[in-house]
């Protein structure tokens, strides 16, 4: 295996963990990810995000809410330079009975201390052509 395809594999299992705690109603993965001026997109803000306070304060108020059973972390792709790995996944999710489809696209950074830290985070609409 090279040092793409371990760093690559080390940023899924990251990410595998975040969402399983995500989907426990822990934002807490995320968050101990997130770097403290990570900048966060999602189709149902008007506005980006910019810092880990701010992410904080938008999962605060769903925190314990979130329960999801079923879910697939759908086709993962990192593409790995020097310093910074990119994550992209097709996320779906089944709760209360209805599929929600989403996009998501990770960007990481190494920190100096070799910890990847998530700097970018963008969530859209999964649109199907079928």
């Amino acid at each position: 295996m090279s040092d793409r395809d371990s760093i690559g594999a080390e940023i899924i299992h990251l990410e595998k963990r975040a969402l399983e705690q995500w989907n426990n109603g822990d934002p807490d993965g995320f968050i101990a990810l997130s770097s403290d001026g990570v900048v966060y997109e999602d189709p149902a803000l008007e506005h980006p995000l910019v810092g880990k306070e701010a992410l904080e304060a938008y999962y605060d108020p769903i925190r314990g809410k979130v329960e999801i059973t079923d879910y697939k972390m759908i086709d993962p792709v990192v593409r790995v330079s020097s310093i910074t790995a990119v994550l992209i996944y097709g996320y779906e999710a089944r709760r209360d009975g209805s599929l929600f489809r989403m996009r998501c696209t990770e960007v990481y950074r190494a920190t100096l201390t070799g910890r990847w830290e998530i700097i970018r985070t963008r969530w859209s609409c999964f649109r199907s052509v079928y």
